[in-house]
């Protein structure tokens, strides 16, 4: 069967050029073109890829992912956008985008993009990706706790607001506890694709992640090693 493709976007010539490109390339595709629509669309049926503009009318593109990734859609989403500043990739990717790529774009790019996604999401397991692979519901780290099944985490008893994403990427270094794990790694890892882009995206999550995990704690769990990654690691207990 011809992998289906569902386009919300509301620029009509856009819109009839993806769906032409898709078609030639042996796709199935439809188009939305507004953000209600689009999002109505998406729920209603399994979609193997839908390619989200941001700058919709109705619904704009966040609100319309934020709004599937609640109903339980996990159909791999790639945002295209006008915006190309880090905290509106950041934002994107944060309510649960798999890829994302910047207008105007050369078609021969998002195909790829396309086939790269399709290509991972069908040697994924079906478990959320970047949720740690392990039977615990519990990852500890000094007074650092996070629940898996509950998504809490706690430090020194001191309940900690993370994102979903932020979560993700908690989880992942805490349970490569010890390792240095490089961008590339954490990129493919938590956001469960062949990311083809900016790494500064993980810079910037760590950031965040800083703090909220590690300010006003005397021990950083948190650790950067210059030109190749970071690590999570026990605090030395003898300073």
């Amino acid at each position: 069967m011809k992998p289906n493709i569902l386009i919300i976007e509301d620029e009509d010539k856009i819109a009839r050029v993806l769906q032409l490109e898709l078609e030639h390339e042996g796709y199935s595709p439809q188009h939305a073109k507004d953000g209600r629509e689009g999002l109505d669309m998406a729920l209603s049926q399994s979609w193997d890829m839908i390619l989200l503009d941001i700058m919709l009318p109705e619904l704009n593109g966040l609100e319309v992912l934020r709004r599937m990734r609640q109903n339980g859609s996990q159909a791999p989403v790639i945002l295209l956008t006008a915006r190309d500043t880090i905290p509106d990739r950041v934002s994107g990717l944060d309510q649960g985008a798999n890829d994302y790529i910047t207008k105007p774009f050369a078609i021969e790019e998002l195909l790829a993009r396309i086939r790269n996604l399709l290509r991972m999401t069908a040697n994924q397991p079906h478990t959320e990706a970047g949720t740690p692979s392990h039977h615990d519901e519990e990852l500890r780290i000094d007074a650092l706790i996070m629940n898996i099944r509950t998504r809490q985490v706690s430090r020194d008893g001191q309940p900690i607001e993370l994102t979903p994403k932020e979560f993700d990427l908690l989880g992942y270094l805490v349970s490569h506890t010890g390792e240095v794990l490089s961008r590339e790694q954490i990129l493919s890892e938590v956001w469960g694709y062949g990311f083809i882009g900016d790494t500064n995206v993980v810079d910037v999550y760590i950031r965040y992640l800083r703090q909220k995990v590690d300010q006003g704690f005397p021990c950083k769990l948190i650790h950067t090693l210059r030109g190749v990654g970071y690590l999570v690691k026990e605090c030395d207990t003898a300073t």
